[in-house]
């Protein structure tokens, strides 16, 4: 749980479990130590932290008992030994922490998605000049970590999983990038305190047919209406395409998952009303908007959207898609953090 919110819950009244509010306020205290970061962000020594893991704490009882063994006894062998691998330990909790320093957070992104899908947040990372680092690991809150191995004076892109259940604007915190080599024995950590949005658009259903095209000439209807749109082409399949564009075909051979492309008359259009909708839930109403948007620009053709004070003028294109698709996503979500 991150800050913003522990702190909002514990405003309100709402008591956290113990572990929930200790970590709570660890992470607290960690923003306020560390400030906000901007990247490229590069880990200095101030700001990692190491622990022992389950492994370290058991090794670390075990070099009790051999110190108490070699004292009750008197064996300078055991005594011997034991000094040995603590002067080991030691080397091990150094190394791990120099396996983690200097590393850089270059750049950090997240595509947009359909609801109901998994996103990914994209990262770049670099060894920052030193040495290879074995056994990164990065991680979102709440999420499972992901390694990663960066050669030496050089860069490594990986991709963390953020589920995506409904659409609007998923913002996260922080990201934690940790370390445990060599051997296990300590955790080198730290949080990066970066602002990460991720935009969810409506997820892309709904059976209604497309609402008739407005402003042009009747003959251009029954044309269109008769099949003569021209072939455009195929494209790589994108995130919420209709499978009734898929070239299957091609598919079959072996091909990539293609889309196929038509294009149509320079002043055709349609026009997606939110209001004109006979549909009385206006979540369905926002997907049902999305299936439009995107079987239109397979289709090549140009369309507007008009929902509750927001019109968009026709167009098409991936950006006017981007545009349509990221209006309905934020339809009636309040920007403010």
């Amino acid at each position: 749980m991150s800050g913003a919110v522990s702190a909002l819950l514990q405003r309100r009244g709402v008591r956290l479990p113990g572990g929930a509010w200790l970590r709570a306020r660890t992470a607290q205290w960690m923003r306020h130590r560390q400030g906000p970061d901007q990247l490229p962000v590069r880990l200095a020594r101030r700001r990692l932290y190491i622990v022992p893991t389950r492994a370290g704490m058991a090794f670390a009882a075990l070099l009790l008992l051999m110190l108490l063994a070699g004292l009750n006894y008197g064996n300078s062998v055991a005594l011997l030994l034991t000094f040995v691998l603590i002067g080991f330990t030691l080397v091990v909790m150094q190394q791990c922490h120099r396996n983690l320093l200097g590393t850089e957070l270059l750049a950090l992104s997240a595509a947009p998605v359909f609801a109901g899908g998994c996103g990914q947040v994209q990262l770049t990372l670099a060894s920052g000049g030193g040495g290879a680092r074995l056994r990164l690991t990065a991680a979102l809150p709440h999420s499972p970590q992901t390694p990663v191995d960066l050669p030496p004076d050089g860069t490594q892109c990986l991709e963390l999983p953020l589920p995506a259940p409904t659409r609007g604007l998923v913002r996260l915190e922080r990201l934690r990038l940790a370390t445990a080599h060599p051997f296990g024995l300590f955790r080198a950590w730290t949080w990066v305190h970066t602002p990460i949005e991720m935009l969810v658009y409506p997820q892309p259903r709904g059976s209604l047919p497309l609402p008739a095209q407005a402003g042009v000439r009747r003959g251009a209807q029954e044309a269109s209406a008769a099949g003569t749109d021209e072939w455009a082409g195929l494209r790589p399949f994108r995130d919420g395409d209709s499978p009734r564009h898929v070239d299957w075909k091609a598919y079959a051979r072996g091909a990539p998952l293609l889309v196929k492309e038509y294009t149509q008359g320079a002043a055709e259009l349609r026009d997606f009303d939110f209001s004109q909708l006979p549909l009385a839930d206006p979540e369905a109403r926002l997907s049902q908007l999305a299936r439009w948007v995107v079987d239109a620009e397979a289709h090549g053709e140009r369309y507007g959207l008009t929902l509750p004070g927001v019109r968009l003028a026709a167009a098409r294109g991936p950006g006017h898609r981007h545009r349509c698709l990221a209006a309905l996503a934020l339809f009636g979500i309040a920007q403010a953090p």
